[in-house]
Protein backbone atom coordinates (compact mmCIF):
# COMPACT_ATOMS: atom_id res chain seq x y z
CA UNK A 1 0.00 0.00 0.00
CA UNK A 2 2.45 2.67 1.02
CA UNK A 3 4.84 1.58 -1.82
CA UNK A 4 1.45 2.14 -4.70
CA UNK A 5 0.98 5.44 -3.04
CA UNK A 6 4.49 7.25 -3.59
CA UNK A 7 4.58 5.96 -7.22
CA UNK A 8 0.67 7.27 -7.53
CA UNK A 9 1.77 10.69 -6.60
CA UNK A 10 5.15 10.61 -7.68
CA UNK A 11 3.61 13.75 -10.20
CA UNK A 12 1.92 15.54 -7.78
CA UNK A 13 2.78 19.00 -6.63
CA UNK A 14 2.20 21.71 -4.35
CA UNK A 15 2.58 24.87 -3.76
CA UNK A 16 1.79 27.44 -0.30
CA UNK A 17 1.56 30.77 -0.22
CA UNK A 18 1.68 33.96 1.97
CA UNK A 19 1.45 37.28 1.11
CA UNK A 20 -0.33 40.75 0.71
CA UNK A 21 -4.03 40.65 -0.36
CA UNK A 22 -4.15 42.13 -4.24
CA UNK A 23 -6.47 41.58 -7.32
CA UNK A 24 -4.64 39.15 -9.79
CA UNK A 25 -2.85 36.59 -7.42
CA UNK A 26 -4.66 33.76 -8.21
CA UNK A 27 -4.39 34.05 -12.10
CA UNK A 28 -0.80 35.02 -11.45
CA UNK A 29 -0.24 31.84 -10.07
CA UNK A 30 -3.11 30.15 -12.69
CA UNK A 31 -0.67 31.38 -15.78
CA UNK A 32 2.56 30.26 -13.99
CA UNK A 33 1.72 26.53 -13.75
CA UNK A 34 -0.10 26.82 -17.24
CA UNK A 35 3.16 27.75 -18.45
CA UNK A 36 4.75 25.08 -16.94
CA UNK A 37 2.44 21.98 -18.44
CA UNK A 38 0.76 22.02 -14.87
CA UNK A 39 -3.03 21.28 -13.74
CA UNK A 40 -4.41 22.22 -11.00
CA UNK A 41 -6.19 19.37 -8.88
CA UNK A 42 -7.03 21.04 -6.05
CA UNK A 43 -6.82 24.81 -4.69
CA UNK A 44 -8.13 26.88 -1.09
CA UNK A 45 -7.50 30.63 -0.34
CA UNK A 46 -8.13 32.63 2.73
CA UNK A 47 -7.74 36.48 3.05
CA UNK A 48 -7.37 38.47 6.56
CA UNK A 49 -9.28 41.74 4.50
CA UNK A 50 -9.64 41.33 0.46
CA UNK A 51 -8.63 45.15 1.01
CA UNK A 52 -4.97 44.99 2.23
CA UNK A 53 -5.28 41.93 4.09
CA UNK A 54 -3.32 38.71 4.16
CA UNK A 55 -3.77 36.21 1.58
CA UNK A 56 -2.86 32.50 2.26
CA UNK A 57 -3.14 29.64 -0.55
CA UNK A 58 -2.63 25.78 -0.69
CA UNK A 59 -2.29 24.66 -4.88
CA UNK A 60 -2.27 20.97 -5.52
CA UNK A 61 -1.30 20.22 -8.98
CA UNK A 62 0.02 17.18 -11.17
CA UNK A 63 3.10 17.78 -13.37
CA UNK A 64 4.01 14.95 -15.49
CA UNK A 65 8.09 14.17 -15.26
CA UNK A 66 8.02 16.61 -12.15
CA UNK A 67 10.42 14.95 -10.44
CA UNK A 68 13.17 16.47 -13.69
CA UNK A 69 11.26 19.65 -14.22
CA UNK A 70 10.90 21.10 -10.31
CA UNK A 71 14.28 22.66 -10.17
CA UNK A 72 13.62 25.07 -13.13
CA UNK A 73 10.15 25.28 -11.99
CA UNK A 74 11.49 26.55 -8.83
CA UNK A 75 13.87 28.85 -10.58
CA UNK A 76 11.25 30.39 -12.55
CA UNK A 77 8.87 31.37 -9.47
CA UNK A 78 11.55 33.29 -7.82
CA UNK A 79 10.88 36.39 -10.00
CA UNK A 80 7.11 36.32 -9.33
CA UNK A 81 7.85 35.53 -5.69
CA UNK A 82 10.03 39.03 -5.16
CA UNK A 83 7.71 41.29 -7.52
CA UNK A 84 4.60 39.94 -5.03
CA UNK A 85 6.52 39.73 -1.63
CA UNK A 86 5.56 36.35 -1.45
CA UNK A 87 6.37 33.76 1.60
CA UNK A 88 6.21 30.32 -0.51
CA UNK A 89 6.94 26.47 -0.65
CA UNK A 90 6.91 23.65 -3.32
CA UNK A 91 6.36 20.26 -1.46
CA UNK A 92 6.34 17.16 -3.44
CA UNK A 93 4.17 14.20 -2.61
CA UNK A 94 7.05 11.43 -3.70
CA UNK A 95 9.66 13.41 -1.29
CA UNK A 96 8.20 11.77 1.91
CA UNK A 97 8.82 13.43 5.43
CA UNK A 98 9.96 11.15 7.81
CA UNK A 99 8.35 11.29 11.04
CA UNK A 100 9.88 10.28 14.64
CA UNK A 101 6.82 9.17 17.53
CA UNK A 102 7.40 9.71 20.99
CA UNK A 103 5.43 7.61 23.44
CA UNK A 104 5.44 7.03 27.33
CA UNK A 105 3.03 4.44 29.19
CA UNK A 106 -0.21 4.64 27.00
CA UNK A 107 0.33 3.48 23.62
CA UNK A 108 -3.30 4.25 22.05
CA UNK A 109 -2.18 7.29 20.02
CA UNK A 110 0.62 5.63 19.28
CA UNK A 111 -1.30 2.47 17.67
CA UNK A 112 -4.23 4.71 15.49
CA UNK A 113 -0.73 6.86 14.15
CA UNK A 114 0.59 3.24 13.25
CA UNK A 115 -2.33 1.80 11.72
CA UNK A 116 -3.06 4.71 9.86
CA UNK A 117 0.76 4.58 8.10
CA UNK A 118 0.04 0.73 7.77
CA UNK A 119 -3.22 1.97 5.84
CA UNK A 120 -1.51 4.14 3.49
CA UNK A 121 -3.73 6.97 5.36
CA UNK A 122 -0.35 9.12 5.97
CA UNK A 123 2.24 9.84 3.73
CA UNK A 124 5.11 9.32 5.67
CA UNK A 125 7.92 6.79 6.70
CA UNK A 126 7.93 6.37 10.56
CA UNK A 127 11.20 5.46 11.21
CA UNK A 128 11.88 5.41 14.57
CA UNK A 129 10.13 5.60 17.94
CA UNK A 130 11.27 6.86 21.34
CA UNK A 131 10.06 6.11 25.00
CA UNK A 132 10.88 6.52 28.26
CA UNK A 133 9.37 3.13 28.97
CA UNK A 134 9.70 -0.35 27.51
CA UNK A 135 5.96 -1.42 27.29
CA UNK A 136 5.42 -0.12 23.13
CA UNK A 137 8.62 -2.18 21.91
CA UNK A 138 6.84 -5.37 20.69
CA UNK A 139 4.10 -3.45 18.79
CA UNK A 140 6.55 -1.21 17.57
CA UNK A 141 9.46 -3.81 16.47
CA UNK A 142 7.03 -6.18 14.83
CA UNK A 143 6.50 -3.20 12.32
CA UNK A 144 10.28 -3.28 11.33
CA UNK A 145 10.57 0.16 13.08
CA UNK A 146 13.64 1.13 15.21
CA UNK A 147 12.35 0.87 18.87
CA UNK A 148 15.01 3.46 21.28
CA UNK A 149 14.43 3.49 25.10
CA UNK A 150 15.39 6.20 26.81
CA UNK A 151 14.74 6.46 30.60
CA UNK A 152 13.46 10.70 31.49
CA UNK A 153 13.22 12.03 33.83
CA UNK A 154 13.79 15.86 35.64
CA UNK A 155 17.76 15.07 37.11
CA UNK A 156 18.66 13.70 33.60
CA UNK A 157 17.23 15.66 31.39
CA UNK A 158 19.93 17.32 29.43
CA UNK A 159 21.74 14.44 28.48
CA UNK A 160 18.61 12.49 27.65
CA UNK A 161 17.69 15.48 25.11
CA UNK A 162 20.56 15.56 23.70
CA UNK A 163 20.92 11.58 22.88
CA UNK A 164 16.91 12.23 21.28
CA UNK A 165 18.77 15.32 19.31
CA UNK A 166 21.26 12.79 18.26
CA UNK A 167 18.56 10.55 16.89
CA UNK A 168 16.78 12.42 15.25
CA UNK A 169 20.14 13.75 13.25
CA UNK A 170 20.56 10.31 12.64
CA UNK A 171 17.02 9.60 11.68
CA UNK A 172 17.25 12.61 9.60
CA UNK A 173 13.54 12.80 10.86
CA UNK A 174 11.24 16.02 9.64
CA UNK A 175 8.24 15.41 11.75
CA UNK A 176 8.02 14.28 15.71
CA UNK A 177 4.91 13.76 17.06
CA UNK A 178 4.33 13.72 20.89
CA UNK A 179 1.91 10.92 20.73
CA UNK A 180 1.08 11.03 24.89
CA UNK A 181 4.70 11.42 25.39
CA UNK A 182 4.45 12.51 29.23
CA UNK A 183 7.98 14.26 29.51
CA UNK A 184 8.28 18.00 29.36
CA UNK A 185 10.54 19.53 26.30
CA UNK A 186 13.01 22.08 27.15
CA UNK A 187 13.39 25.33 24.88
CA UNK A 188 16.54 24.18 23.99
CA UNK A 189 15.31 20.79 22.51
CA UNK A 190 12.40 22.75 20.86
CA UNK A 191 14.54 25.64 19.66
CA UNK A 192 16.36 22.91 17.04
CA UNK A 193 12.71 21.61 15.53
CA UNK A 194 10.57 25.21 15.09
CA UNK A 195 7.03 23.80 13.86
CA UNK A 196 8.17 20.11 13.63
CA UNK A 197 6.56 18.91 16.85
CA UNK A 198 3.10 17.90 17.31
CA UNK A 199 1.99 16.98 20.62
CA UNK A 200 -1.79 16.17 22.03
CA UNK A 201 -2.92 16.99 24.86
CA UNK A 202 -6.16 15.39 26.46
CA UNK A 203 -8.34 18.79 27.04
CA UNK A 204 -10.20 20.98 25.46
CA UNK A 205 -7.69 24.21 25.66
CA UNK A 206 -6.66 26.65 26.92
CA UNK A 207 -9.38 24.55 29.74
CA UNK A 208 -7.68 22.17 32.50
CA UNK A 209 -3.98 22.31 31.47
CA UNK A 210 -2.03 20.31 32.86
CA UNK A 211 -1.90 17.33 35.55
CA UNK A 212 -4.98 15.01 36.00
CA UNK A 213 -7.34 16.96 33.46
CA UNK A 214 -10.02 14.22 33.55
CA UNK A 215 -10.71 14.51 37.64
CA UNK A 216 -10.54 17.71 37.39
CA UNK A 217 -12.88 18.27 34.51
CA UNK A 218 -15.24 15.39 36.58
CA UNK A 219 -15.46 17.76 39.82
CA UNK A 220 -16.33 20.44 37.53
CA UNK A 221 -19.11 18.85 36.37
CA UNK A 222 -18.47 20.02 32.82
CA UNK A 223 -21.21 18.88 29.90
CA UNK A 224 -17.92 18.66 27.01
CA UNK A 225 -14.63 17.23 27.27
CA UNK A 226 -12.22 17.35 24.26
CA UNK A 227 -8.82 17.38 23.34
CA UNK A 228 -6.57 19.74 20.91
CA UNK A 229 -3.54 18.78 18.84
CA UNK A 230 -0.94 21.73 18.64
CA UNK A 231 2.37 22.94 17.39
CA UNK A 232 4.82 22.76 20.42
CA UNK A 233 6.33 25.99 21.55
CA UNK A 234 8.10 26.93 24.38
CA UNK A 235 5.17 28.13 25.76
CA UNK A 236 3.30 25.03 27.95
CA UNK A 237 0.55 24.08 25.80
CA UNK A 238 0.27 27.28 24.22
CA UNK A 239 1.53 26.73 20.51
CA UNK A 240 -0.66 27.33 17.51
CA UNK A 241 -3.74 24.98 17.68
CA UNK A 242 -4.36 22.64 14.80
CA UNK A 243 -7.04 20.95 15.63
CA UNK A 244 -9.73 20.04 18.16
CA UNK A 245 -12.86 17.76 18.79
CA UNK A 246 -15.27 17.35 21.51
CA UNK A 247 -17.82 14.79 22.86
CA UNK A 248 -20.70 15.77 25.23
CA UNK A 249 -20.65 13.91 28.33
CA UNK A 250 -22.91 14.88 31.55
CA UNK A 251 -23.55 13.43 35.34
CA UNK A 252 -23.87 10.19 34.60
CA UNK A 253 -20.21 9.79 33.07
CA UNK A 254 -17.73 8.65 35.86
CA UNK A 255 -13.90 9.43 35.60
CA UNK A 256 -13.26 6.16 34.03
CA UNK A 257 -15.80 6.79 31.46
CA UNK A 258 -14.61 10.38 30.55
CA UNK A 259 -11.19 9.09 30.24
CA UNK A 260 -12.24 6.28 27.82
CA UNK A 261 -14.32 8.88 25.68
CA UNK A 262 -11.49 11.51 25.99
CA UNK A 263 -8.90 8.20 24.29
CA UNK A 264 -11.12 8.06 21.72
CA UNK A 265 -11.27 11.67 20.76
CA UNK A 266 -7.44 12.02 21.30
CA UNK A 267 -6.76 9.75 18.93
CA UNK A 268 -8.76 11.32 16.03
CA UNK A 269 -7.42 14.93 16.81
CA UNK A 270 -3.92 13.68 16.46
CA UNK A 271 -4.34 11.50 13.39
CA UNK A 272 -6.24 14.46 11.80
CA UNK A 273 -3.56 17.07 12.67
CA UNK A 274 -0.79 14.75 11.56
CA UNK A 275 -2.53 14.03 8.41
CA UNK A 276 -2.97 17.33 7.23
CA UNK A 277 0.69 18.12 8.56
CA UNK A 278 2.46 15.63 5.84
CA UNK A 279 -0.11 16.81 3.10
CA UNK A 280 1.14 20.54 3.61
CA UNK A 281 -2.11 21.36 5.02
CA UNK A 282 -0.95 23.76 7.44
CA UNK A 283 0.26 27.53 7.04
CA UNK A 284 1.05 29.08 10.50
CA UNK A 285 0.34 32.75 10.75
CA UNK A 286 1.73 34.58 14.48
CA UNK A 287 0.15 31.67 17.11
CA UNK A 288 -2.85 30.87 14.70
CA UNK A 289 -2.98 28.13 12.30
CA UNK A 290 -4.59 28.74 8.85
CA UNK A 291 -5.48 24.44 7.78
CA UNK A 292 -7.11 23.71 4.44
CA UNK A 293 -8.70 20.27 5.21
Amino acid sequence: MINSTVKQNKNIGRLLIKCSDKPGIISTLSNFLFEHDSNIIESSQYSTDPQGGTFFIRIEFHCKDLAGKSVQMEKDFQMIAQEHSMDYQFAYSNERKRTAIFVSKEPYCLMELLWEWQNGDLETDIVVVISNHEGARGIVEDLGIPFHYIPANKDIRQQVEEEQIRLMKEYDVDLLILARYMQILTPEFVRHFPRQIINIHHSFLPAFIGARPYERAFERGVKIIGATSHYVTNDLDEGPIIEQDIERVDHRDSIVKLKKIGRQIERRVLAKAVKWHLEDRILVEDNKTIVFR
